[in-house]
């Protein structure tokens, strides 16, 4: 992992006060640069929820090897569209609101491609499609993990329940029967490869099993997927062929079957991408909190910092304080809504008033903290850039 530049960093925003979010541009631009050598030449598909800040969407897609937006929520999709022309809604929705504001209006409608993976969201679709008078793009959302002894082991995120190439056919064929729905892609996330990873701290014996699951998910994901495309290619042609994601990016590339990917979190390169053997991102987002006490001689506490990340709970949910080196959480306390005391070589030198950085362990959700990112090149601020918080869109 490439060491980010503290001292500018701190140097730059030395006039702000905590707590505030700090883009690195440096680290951003080597990070999309890095994703496009290890796409091979297929176009990245930006996953917003990763980013969260239009301005960097706007600015990653106009970045060679980024082409289209794998949003969120249709009410996030509806608000991209009226700037960007090409976006996936990553998710299924059951807001007839915003179907109906979809299908009602011709633009959006062709930007914006719905998610699907059962026949109730066709029937939700095809209702608004038929108020609204305009017809409504549909990608079949592939369920990616490894099964089997009969669904007993499931390896991988519990998403859609379209498995199968059988499945895959006749959910085609349900679009083309209903009409105001035209089917033009195909999507598969494989979380458990491109979300796990495979050199995390702890067990040896749980890494081994970790990578031997993975390579065995990669081999039978290939088959299948080309497999179901084929499936679904022979009842309507696609457009694009969706797959991967930031830990995947090489792997999901060399399938023939996949024509684009989805990705984003590498960009800002949070903590949950130390633990991969195949490729090192530059640390590119933080976050900047005050030290207000010092409860003893080896110990400070910043104000609050209890931004943890989603997911099950655990320590690896928890932000890390990577600057002055030498802190780490207490393990009773660990990162709190109103203070987060520290320990370690470093603390004994920190005093109060002093700032401590920290990294989250997700991308995106970094913003939904703050309303602006303070966008560094070099020892400047040269841009603040507003959150989706920040522009008041309550959109994730």
């Amino acid at each position: 992992m490439h060491a980010a530049d503290f001292a500018a960093l701190d140097r730059a925003t030395r006039a702000l006060q905590p707590p505030f979010a700090v883009l690195d541009l440096r680290a951003l631009e080597h990070n999309s640069q890095a994703m496009r050598r290890r796409a091979g030449g297929k176009p990245i598909r930006l996953a917003s929820k990763s980013v969260r800040c239009r301005s960097v969407i706007r600015s990653v897609l106009a970045m060679p090897g980024f082409q289209g937006i794998l949003a969120f929520t249709l009410p996030e999709a509806l608000w991209l569209a009226e700037e960007f022309d090409d976006i996936l809604v990553g998710y299924p929705t059951a807001d007839d609101d915003a179907l109906h504001r979809l299908a009602a209006d011709s633009r959006a409608a062709s930007r914006v491609t719905l998610m699907a993976d059962c026949p109730a969201h066709l029937d939700r679709m095809a209702e608004a499609a038929a108020a609204g008078g305009h017809p409504l793009r549909v990608c079949l959302d592939l369920d990616a993990s490894l099964k089997s002894r009969g669904g007993r082991l499931h390896f991988g995120a519990h998403r859609s329940p379209m498995h199968s190439p059988a499945q895959a056919r006749a959910l085609a064929r349900a679009v083309r029967e209903r009409p105001g729905l035209r089917l033009v892609g195909v999507m598969a996330y494989e979380a458990q490869i491109a979300g796990v990873g495979d050199d995390a701290p702890g067990s040896p014996l749980r890494r081994a099993g970790i990578r031997a699951l993975q390579l065995a998910s990669r081999r039978e994901l290939r088959l299948r997927r080309a497999a179901v495309v084929a499936a679904v290619r022979g009842v309507a042609p696609l457009e694009f062929v969706n797959g991967g994601g930031t830990g995947s990016l090489e792997s999901t590339a060399a399938e023939p079957a996949v024509t684009e990917l989805g990705a984003g979190s590498g960009l800002y390169a949070p903590t949950l991408f130390d633990t991969y053997r195949g490729f090192r991102p530059r640390p590119a987002t933080f976050f900047v909190q005050s030290v207000v006490r010092r409860p003893s001689a080896d110990r400070v506490t910043v104000l609050g910092g209890g931004w943890p990340a989603s997911g099950a709970a655990g320590r690896d949910r928890l932000p890390t304080p990577v600057w002055p080196r030498g802190l780490r959480l207490t393990p009773l306390e660990g990162a709190g809504e109103v203070q987060t005391p520290l320990t370690g070589p470093g603390a004994a030198h920190i005093a109060v008033g002093d700032r401590v950085w920290f990294r989250h362990t997700k991308a995106g959700e970094l913003c939904e903290r703050v309303n602006e990112l303070h966008v560094v090149d070099g020892d400047r601020v040269t841009a603040v850039m507003p959150t989706y918080r920040g522009e008041g869109q309550a959109l994730l």
